[in-house]
């Protein structure tokens, strides 16, 4: 059984690794085409080139605007998340202190006490 979950758990770890991998080449790629539009040369273009250009420019700063505020929004999900985490462990804490005084009181009484 043990061999199964190490199998599962080495799985998913190079599923998550692959689609970090696939991210990573994402993101250079479209950083790239996007320098290469910043450094384009504007004075060399005639003008519907810097129209194109221009209309390009606007839509690079929309989309990254909108992804931006979508990545904002998961970073609050994710800290929401893990304070909720936290209370949780919190509220749990009193249970797991009981349980481990019933625990030490019943291992001393069969320890110590004799009949």
């Amino acid at each position: 059984m043990r061999e199964i979950i190490d199998q599962i758990v080495n799985l998913l770890r190079q599923g998550i690794t692959a689609i970090f991998r696939f991210i990573e080449i994402v993101w250079q790629w479209s950083f790239g085409e996007m320098v290469t539009i910043f450094r384009s040369d504007w004075q060399a273009l005639p003008a519907w080139k810097i129209a194109v250009l221009a209309i390009a420019v606007i839509a690079i700063v929309y989309v990254l605007y909108r992804g931006f505020f979508q990545l904002w929004r998961a970073a609050e999900q994710i800290f929401r998340a893990f304070i909720d985490l936290l209370m949780v462990l919190i509220s749990v804490l009193p249970y797991v202190l009981i349980a481990g005084l019933i625990a030490a009181g019943g291992s001393y009484v069969i320890q110590h006490v004799n009949f």
